[in-house]
C-alpha cells in the first residue's frame, strides 16, 4: 500500500510540474501576442488578405496580362 501511495505522490507531483510548466509557456507566448498587438506590428497584408509575396507574384501576372492585351489589341498574334 506503501508503494502505491508514493508512485501516486510522484505522477501527481510529475503532472503538476508539466501542468505549470506549460501553463507558464501559454502565458508568456500570450504576452509576446500581446506585446506585438501593442507595437501595431501586424503583418503585412495588401488588398484581398495576401502576403507581400503573393502579391508581388500577383503583380507579375497582371503585367503579363496587359502585355498580352496591349499585343492582342496591337493586332500582333501570340
Amino acid at each position: 500500500m506503501s508503494e502505491d501511495l508514493l508512485i501516486a505522490a510522484c505522477a501527481l507531483i510529475g503532472l503538476l510540474v508539466i501542468a505549470g510548466t506549460v501553463l507558464k509557456g501559454w502565458q508568456d507566448w500570450l504576452a509576446l501576442k500581446s506585446r506585438e498587438l501593442d507595437r501595431g506590428r501586424a503583418p503585412v497584408e495588401i488588398e484581398g488578405g495576401v502576403r507581400e509575396g503573393a502579391a508581388r507574384i500577383e503583380l507579375a501576372d497582371l503585367k503579363e496580362r496587359i502585355r498580352k492585351l496591349e499585343a492582342i489589341a496591337n493586332g500582333v498574334d501570340l
